[in-house]
């Protein structure tokens, strides 16, 4: 059996190559106020995976977000899934003056394979289950460690602050940084979710929900123990968790004791569910994402 310390001296190797594909922040950057810095990590975490990082020009350290993305649970689609799925929102936030960690989940790009007739299995930690019965919660809690791995990794090696972290998630990623807020983890002072849930859009059809009821009910069990301030945004043309669910998910979560603000914002495109990942959505939630950071915690 591997241990841990021959992960970690394996895949310094590649995080060593990789460094040598920085990103270089382009003219428009240069010109920023603040210059920030593109460049590609693999992570050695118990269970290693790559991430995207995005962060000021200099040593820090500096104040950490991480950035949840979405699923699929088709593994041919997985297979193609993006580097970084909202890198214009990550590269807002570094010029905020925060490092941001936007990990690609196990089970993405060349992990996605599942071969079933050959026993063989990726790893993925998103699956719910059948409808009949989803396990939204334990989904949820399965990202949510990965990034409390994360947090531990990153103040471990003296590039982030050991306190104040943020963390931000779009749709399944969103509903693991809820997962997240229910540990209560002492260094996070802040999460922020767009469009966030599971369970959207069963068989491609809109506002179809694997088990809404479930959905809510799993929400409000998250609230009872979460007390981490949280800032929701929910888009209105959103066909995988449209107003009146995430209406009921998020009156279920602050009946429980959970401390979230619910701001549902005007249609944004033909699927206001991807609102996060447009360079054109950040003029519309970012006075809110600054009035939220900038509040007292």
């Amino acid at each position: 059996m591997r241990t841990y310390a021959s992960v970690q001296r394996t895949m310094w190797p590649v995080l060593l190559l990789l460094a040598l594909l920085i990103v270089p922040a382009n003219a428009d950057d240069q010109a920023a106020p603040r210059r920030i810095q593109e460049e590609i990590w693999a992570l050695p975490l118990p269970l290693p995976m790559f991430a995207y990082l995005v962060r000021p020009v200099g040593d820090g350290p500096f104040p950490l977000v991480i950035m949840n993305h979405g699923v699929s649970l088709n593994p041919t689609e997985r297979s193609f899934f993006p580097l970084v799925e909202f890198r214009d929102a990550a590269k807002w936030f570094a010029r905020q003056g925060y490092l941001v960690v936007a990990p690609v989940g196990t089970g993405y790009g060349a992990s996605a394979i599942d071969i079933p007739e050959r026993g063989i299995y990726g790893p993925f930690f998103s699956k719910v289950g059948k409808c009949t019965n989803p396990n939204f919660r334990d989904a949820g809690l399965a990202v949510a460690q990965a990034d409390l791995w994360i947090i531990e990794y990153m103040v471990a090696e003296k590039r982030v602050l050991p306190d104040g972290v943020i963390v931000v998630g779009q749709s399944a990623g969103g509903w693991a940084s809820i997962a997240l807020s229910s540990l209560n983890p002492p260094q996070v002072k802040g999460i922020i979710t767009f469009a966030a849930g599971r369970g959207g859009r069963v068989d491609g059809k809109p506002n179809n929900n694997c088990a809404p009821d479930k959905l809510v009910e799993t929400t409000g069990e998250f609230g009872r123990t979460s007390r981490v301030p949280m800032l929701w945004i929910y888009i209105e043309n959103d066909t995988f968790f449209g107003p009146a669910l995430s209406k009921q998910m998020h009156q279920a979560f602050v009946a429980a004791g959970g401390k979230a603000e619910y701001r549902l914002m005007p249609p944004f495109g033909n699927e206001g569910h991807y609102f996060i990942g447009s360079p054109d959505a950040i003029p519309l939630w970012s006075p809110l994402v600054t009035k939220f950071l900038n509040a007292p915690k």
